[in-house]
């Protein structure tokens, strides 16, 4: 017998697929010089803050003869007088601490309720839950400037029209629907199994709202205070409405300097720097937990 050779076949090496069109401009644009650009648009999306800020340290006399961006050239210019008279000016410090007073209730008695009715819609059986819950979203169709006037009307009937609890109030009232509709689909994508193995170890529904279902949700509950608070804070239609001289807001006190801005610009300028800055320090506080909330409803 005569030995045949094996033919040994050598794979041919794959061909690999050349990259489309749109990764290949993908791959591109991922370098540093899109980094660079988004660099430079966020600074430009920063320029009217640092103008106010810049501003607010310059007297009214440098305000009215030049532009801030002047100050680079002159740094004698800045001055904290501003401040100083601002915290001279009984009105815009009153009017802070109002707007503390209505902002921190708010947010707070929003992020409560909202948690303890989205954990009862989420995990508690009874009667007509699922149309109770259909009704509570359903509140998130209408506007504000609907219930103006009605609720204005009432608050005047049981003496809480032009009071800071009248305000408190109507922004927790609107506040709700959205809080309850975002923590509760937030607690319903907690594990069953781990609440039942704490019913098991004999915690009650209380019990285990505090001690399982608000630490799970502490991203989404971070999420809504910050969304809660920066809402009321800026809010001004709803303080020109119910709010009066005595328990007028920030934004409505700064509104009403407006009026006579060519006399108030050194107090204006300090005063609107305060009112922005106050909501970014917060924001950037608790940034952490608000990217945390808002990923975790986009990953499964």
């Amino acid at each position: 017998m005569t030995a045949t050779a094996t033919e040994v076949r050598v794979p041919a090496p794959a061909i690999r697929a050349r990259p489309s069109l749109g990764a290949r401009i993908t791959e591109r644009l991922s370098g540093g010089v899109v980094r660079v650009f988004l660099v430079l648009v966020g600074l430009f999306w920063l320029v009217p803050t640092i103008g106010l800020l810049i501003s607010s340290l310059r007297s009214p006399d440098d305000m009215s003869a030049s532009g801030w961006w002047t100050v680079f050239t002159k740094p004698s210019q800045l001055t904290f007088d501003s401040y100083r008279r601002l915290l001279e000016n009984g009105d815009i410090t009153h009017s802070l601490l109002n707007t503390v007073l209505i902002t921190v209730p708010a947010t707070v008695l929003v992020v409560i309720i909202g948690s303890l009715a989205g954990y009862a819609f989420a995990w508690l059986e009874f009667p007509g839950r699922d149309w109770w819950f259909l009704g509570v979203v359903s509140l998130l169709v209408v506007p504000v400037q609907v219930a103006l006037i009605p609720i204005a009307e009432l608050f005047g009937k049981i003496g809480l029209f032009g009071s800071i609890l009248g305000v408190v109030l109507f922004h927790t009232g609107f506040g709700l629907p959205f809080a309850v509709f975002l923590l509760r689909n937030f607690f319903a994508e907690i594990p069953r199994e781990l609440l039942e193995a704490a019913r098991l170890d004999g915690a009650g529904e209380l019990r285990l709202f505090a001690r399982v279902v608000m630490p799970l949700g502490g991203p989404a509950i971070a999420s809504l205070g910050i969304f809660q608070f920066l809402w009321v804070w800026n809010d001004m239609l709803v303080a020109l409405v119910f709010t009066k001289s005595g328990t007028q807001p920030i934004t409505v006190a700064l509104q009403t300097q407006v009026r006579q801005f060519g006399n108030n610009i050194d107090v204006l300028a300090p005063g609107a720097f305060i009112s922005m800055v106050i909501p970014l320090a917060v924001f950037f506080a608790f940034q952490r937990q608000f990217v945390s909330g808002v990923m975790a409803g986009a990953v499964k």
